[in-house]
């Protein structure tokens, strides 16, 4: 710096929310921070810049990679240091005339009176799973009448609970005594968020495994903790304004937008919370068991991988009509197939051959991520039913990754309705220009057009579930009760609502059923209004890939799923579904 460090001019802008003397009454005070990590990082940095200048500080940790997503201090230069050293450098770099006490070993009954020495405030930064050295610090804390506060990393929010003298105690709350670790766990994670805000967006729920410590973890929720947490340090140390303690407390969430004040008289004994208890432990042991997933390659090997992504290449009733026979690192053959002879929907072949197209289209894709080029042929001596594709990869140094690669997994079929706002001139102009030179979009837009697509659409489903041949191929290709398939369509992807799907698995055990609704009933109503109808017109728009000339042979058919493909994928990349 040109000049001297100047506290006053520093942290000025903290005046005006607080007056020139509360900042000086929060210049003199001293706050403990056990755990540097996720949240603990977060919170030394955030009050550093509150203005208090006197920390002790516990970790015993270095950083690693897996640190990167969520912690202040974890970065490239930092990777294997001490967590406490960088901190520390993080924070004198904001204020210099910092007063730290260091306590390296981390938090134990042997250090925890020194670390609680002339201490003001008790922020908790542990690790979640560090349930022995909270318990030490929360009861110090209550023994010295110390105000401690936890704020909880949960999702995309934080749960926060205040302990404070002369109120419930961390134990009296918890109620962790002398159970088991992983129940223990359970009742500090029950505690924390009594109203579960986090519950409804996990995604992936075998990342929780309480035994082996292990969770997901955002960095929107570590910055939230720290906020919340140096908003009722501002309260306790200027005394003023509520501070809610517990049992009651606060947990926000910003993936739900929700706001939730709590409340559990008896803490973890309330009656409400033993229930929710029993339903944690129900959910835990769910979480514990394998949980289904699409099939992934057992093979090694670049080859490989590429193979796996281009497998999730959208085909008929996801029959996937191919097979990979992988000859070395650079060479793989794709035995193709159609399914006419039991599929109605696969005339001539030409739908196969359009998700052959998709699949090539994936490889090609998939492949640049490796840094290579892929190029196929035909086989021009197996029949059509049976088209094989030569793949060859070679090494192109100058080759980006596509940026279509993310969305190859997670391009989806849509058959609920959807938004109806008209696709702007940009996003029509990057689907149409995705589709390549040989190929042209035409868009159906507007109510009274959807309106004709609608009754179209309507009068094609008509036929799809009345027709034996189809019904034939509806019963072998839906899995019931089921969110995966390996070859089949998983129920809960048809579209169709619970009471409508628990119709049709009763239904679609014999034709004569599936008939006698049809004809007697209207069996065929709901799941054309709900799969056909709706989503025809609660959408943007209609559209139409023409080839500039008729396609006729398989090469045509199989370009053709190369223009689909990139259409679909370009529509994942902009946030629009099919």
């Amino acid at each position: 710096m040109d000049k001297e460090f100047d506290y006053d001019i520093a942290f000025s802008r903290n005046i005006g929310w607080v007056t020139p003397q509360e900042q000086a009454i929060l210049r003199d005070k001293r706050i403990a921070i056990a755990g540097l990590g996720g949240v603990g990082g977060s919170h030394l940095l955030t009050l550093t810049r509150l203005g208090i200048t006197k920390f002790n500080l516990a970790d015993f940790d270095t950083f690693e990679l897996a640190n990167f997503n969520r912690q202040a201090g974890a970065m490239v230069s930092t990777v294997g240091k001490v967590k406490t050293d960088v901190l520390s450098d993080m924070a004198r770099d904001i204020n210099p005339t910092l007063d730290i006490k260091v306590f390296p070993q981390g938090l134990t009954e042997d250090s925890v009176d020194a670390f609680l020495e002339d201490v003001d405030l008790y922020v908790d930064g542990l690790d979640f799973f560090a349930v022995e050295a909270r318990r030490i610090a929360f009861a110090a804390c209550a023994e010295l009448g110390i105000p401690a506060v936890t704020a909880a990393p949960l999702g995309m929010g934080t749960a926060l609970l205040n302990f404070l003298p002369g109120h419930m105690t961390f134990e009296e709350y918890f109620r962790l005594d002398d159970h088991s670790e992983d129940e223990k766990l359970l009742r500090f994670l029950a505690g924390l968020s009594p109203a579960r805000l986090q519950n409804g967006y996990l995604v992936d729920p075998s990342t929780v495994d309480l035994a082996k410590h292990r969770g997901p973890s955002t960095p929107m929720a570590c910055e939230l903790c720290a906020g919340v947490t140096a908003t009722q340090a501002l309260k306790l140390l200027l005394g003023r304004g509520k501070v809610v303690a517990a049992p009651w407390g606060l947990q926000f969430d910003a993936y739900r937008n929700k706001l939730a004040r709590t409340w559990r008289p008896w803490g973890n004994n309330n009656p409400i919370q033993r229930l929710g208890l029993g339903i944690a432990r129900r959910l835990i042991g769910k979480m514990s068991q394998p949980t289904p997933t699409p099939a992934a390659t057992a093979l090694e090997g670049v080859v490989a991988q590429i193979l796996d992504l281009a497998r999730w290449a959208p085909s008929g009733d996801n029959t996937q009509p191919w097979r990979f026979e992988i000859k070395d690192e650079r060479y793989v053959v794709v035995h193709g197939h159609d399914t006419r002879e039991h599929c109605v929907y696969d005339l001539q072949g030409h739908a196969s051959q359009i998700s052959l197209g998709a699949l090539l289209e994936n490889i090609a894709i998939a492949a640049t991520k490796h840094g290579l080029v892929a190029s196929y042929q035909r086989r021009l001596n197996t029949p059509d039913t049976q088209p094989t594709f030569d793949v060859h990869f070679r090494d192109d140094p100058q080759i980006a990754p596509h940026p279509l690669i993310p969305y190859i997994p997670v391009r989806s079929t849509q058959r609920r309705p959807m938004k109806t706002r008209r696709l702007t001139k940009v996003e029509k102009q990057a689907l149409t220009s995705s589709t390549g030179p040989h190929y042209r979009v035409v868009w159906t837009e507007g109510f009274r057009n959807k309106l004709r697509l609608s009754g179209l659409l309507f009068k094609n489903a008509g036929l799809r579930l009345t027709l034996p041949e189809a019904f034939e191929v509806h019963r072998n290709v839906i899995q019931w009760r089921a969110q995966f398939s390996q070859d089949k369509i998983p129920d809960q992807a048809v579209g169709a609502s619970i009471m409508t799907l628990q119709l049709m698995r009763w239904a679609m055990q014999s034709w004569q059923r599936v008939n006698f609704l049809n004809t007697y009933l209207g069996g065929t109503l709901m799941p054309r209004i709900e799969m056909d109808v709706l989503p025809s017109l609660l959408c943007g728009a209609h559209f139409l890939i023409v080839a500039e000339k008729q396609p006729e042979t398989v090469d045509d058919f199989v370009a053709a799923g190369q223009a689909v493909q990139r259409f679909w994928l370009t529509a994942t990349k902009r946030g629009l579904h099919i």
